[in-house]
C-alpha cells in the first residue's frame, strides 16, 4: 500500500488534466498549443525524474531516496491548484511530474526486491494496479466537482485533490528499511539485510555472505544493451497509445457521443478509462501463471485488432454503430492494462542487477514517458490541422502500427522471468564468501 499509493497518485495527476482541461479550455481560452504543454508538461518532466531519482537510488540506495519524490509530487499537486494564469499552472504542473517521474522506479525497485519469487509478478502487478484507482478517482472527483461546484473553483479541486495521498505516505516511506537485497549486495551489512527481512518474514531470516560485483556503468550498457531495447521501446509504444488515447479520451468520445452538458462531457470521457480498470487486476492474477511475454504480446495484439477498424471508421471506409465502437474503445484500455501497460512496469524491475536495476527502470520508464510526452504534445494538434475525423483516423493508424512494431520487439528482445529468481533474472554476478541458503520464502 504504500509502495502502491503513490502510483494511485500519479495516475490522478497524469489523467486529471483530460478533466481539468474541459473546464480550463473555455475559462482562459486556451489555444490548441496551450492545451498540447498543460496535457505534456508534467509528462516531459516525469522524464526527467525518472532518469535522476533512478539513477540516485542506485548510487545512495533505496531507503534515502524513498519519499522524496512524493513530497515534490505533493508540493506540486498543490501549487497546481493555486495557479492563478496558463504559465503558473504550466510551472507546477512541471514541478509535480518530477515526483512523478521518481515514483516509477523508486515503487517498482523496492516492490521487485521485496517480493517472493512465486508471486513477484503479482506484486508488482498490484502496486501498479493502484494506477486504475487513481484513473477512477480522477472521473469521479471531476463528476462531483462539475456537478456542484462552479467552473472555476471545480478545476481547483480536481488539480488539489491529487496532494492529498501523497503527502500522507511521505512518513511511511522514509521509514521503510533498505531492502535486503539492496543492503547485503551492495552495501554488504547482512545486519541490515535483516532487518529488512522482518518486515515481511515477521523474523530474521538467514542470508548468505555475498556481494554483487562493482561493474563499470559502460560494461552495464555495453552487456545489456539487447535488453534496453526490449524494456524501452515496447513501452515507448505503449505510453503513445496509452496516454494519447487517455488523455484525449474526450477528442473520441466527443466524435461518437456527442453532449452539451459538462458532466456529461467528464462521464462520456472518463467511462473508456473506467472500463480499462479490471485489466489491472486481470494482470495481477495472470502475470506469474501465463508469465510476462505473453501477456504483453497479447495485450499489443488486441488494441492493434481495435485501433485498425477506429482509424477506418473515422477514414469513412467502414460504418460501425458509434456505441459499439465506444465500448471497443474502452476495451483497448483494458488490453492494454492487461498486458504491456502492467508487463512494461513489471520486466524492467527484473532484468537488470541490482547495481543498475532503478537506473535500468528509470531508463525504460522515461522511454515510456517520451512516447506519452510525443502524443500528448501531438495530438491536438494533429486534430487541429487535419480536422476531427482525418486527424483521428490519422492517430488510430499510427498506433496500429506502432502496435504491431512493439510486438516485434517483445518477441525478440524480452526474456520470459516468470517464477525465475531475480538474481538469476538479472544474471547478477555475485561474490559469494559464506554461503548460506537464503529462505525459500524470501524470494
Amino acid at each position: 500500500m504504500i509502495s502502491g499509493m503513490g502510483f494511485f497518485t500519479d495516475a490522478y495527476d497524469l489523467f486529471n488534466i483530460n478533466i481539468m482541461l474541459l473546464f480550463l479550455t473555455p475559462l482562459w481560452h486556451l489555444t490548441s498549443v496551450q492545451e498540447s504543454l498543460l496535457a505534456s508538461s508534467a509528462i516531459f518532466s516525469a522524464i526527467v525524474g525518472q532518469l535522476l531519482f533512478g539513477r540516485l537510488l542506485d548510487l545512495l540506495g533505496r531507503k534515502k531516496i524513498y519519499g522524496i519524490e512524493a513530497g515534490i509530487l505533493a508540493a506540486g499537486a498543490v501549487l497546481s491548484a493555486f495557479s492563478t494564469n496558463f504559465t503558473m499552472l504550466l510551472a507546477t504542473r512541471t514541478i509535480m511530474g518530477l515526483g512523478i517521474g521518481g515514483d516509477y522506479p523508486a515503487s517498482a525497485t523496492i516492490a521487485s526486491e521485496y517480493a517472493p519469487t512465486s508471486s513477484r509478478g503479482k506484486s508488482v502487478a498490484l502496486v501498479f494496479s493502484m494506477q486504475g484507482f487513481g484513473i477512477a478517482t480522477a472521473v469521479i472527483t471531476g463528476l462531483l466537482a462539475a456537478a456542484y461546484l462552479p467552473a472555476g473553483m471545480a478545476w481547483r479541486v480536481v488539480a488539489f485533490v491529487g496532494a492529498i495521498p501523497p503527502a500522507f505516505v511521505v512518513y511511511f516511506r522514509r521509514h521503510v528499511p533498505e531492502t535486503p537485497r539492496y543492503s547485503l549486495l551492495v552495501k554488504g551489512d547482512a545486519s541490515e539485510a535483516r532487518r529488512g527481512l522482518r518486515l515481511v518474514l515477521g523474523s530474521d531470516g538467514e542470508v548468505a555472505k555475498a556481494k554483487a560485483q562493482r561493474t563499470p556503468i559502460s560494461e552495464f550498457f555495453r552487456e545489456y544493451w539487447p535488453l534496453l531495447i526490449g524494456t524501452t521501446l515496447p513501452w515507448t509504444f505503449m505510453d503513445m497509445a496509452l496516454y494519447g488515447t487517455g488523455v484525449f479520451s474526450s477528442y473520441v468520445t466527443s466524435s461518437l457521443l456527442p453532449t452539451k452538458s459538462l458532466t456529461a462531457s467528464v462521464l462520456r470521457a472518463g467511462v473508456p478509462l473506467l472500463i480499462g480498470i479490471p485489466g489491472y487486476f486481470a494482470a495481477a492474477a495472470l502475470v506469474d501463471r501465463l508469465g510476462r511475454k505473453p501477456l504483453q504480446l497479447i495485450g499489443f495484439a488486441i488494441v492493434t485488432a481495435i485501433y485498425i477498424p477506429m482509424a477506418l471508421y473515422y477514414m469513412k471506409f467502414i460504418s460501425v454503430n458509434s456505441y459499439l465502437l465506444y465500448a471497443f474503445f474502452g476495451l483497448s484500455f483494458t488490453a492494454l492494462n492487461l498486458g504491456p501497460n502492467t508487463t512494461t512496469f513489471i520486466l524492467p524491475a527484473e532484468v537488470y542487477p541490482v547495481r543498475y536495476r532503478s537506473t535500468g527502470h528509470g531508463i525504460s520508464a522515461a522511454a515510456g514517458k517520451a512516447g506519452a510526452a510525443i502524443t500528448t504534445f501531438a495530438f491536438p494538434l494533429i486534430k487541429a490541422s487535419l480536422g476531427s475525423s482525418l486527424g483521428l483516423a490519422f492517430i488510430f493508424g499510427l498506433l496500429a502500427v506502432v502496435s504491431v512494431v512493439a510486438m516485434i520487439i517483445t518477441a525478440a528482445f524480452i526474456p520470459e522471468t516468470k517464477m525465475v529468481p531475480l538474481e538469476e533474472a538479472s544474471k547478477e554476478k555475485l561474490v559469494v564468501e559464506s554461503p548460506v541458503p537464503v529462505p525459500h520464502h524470501s524470494g
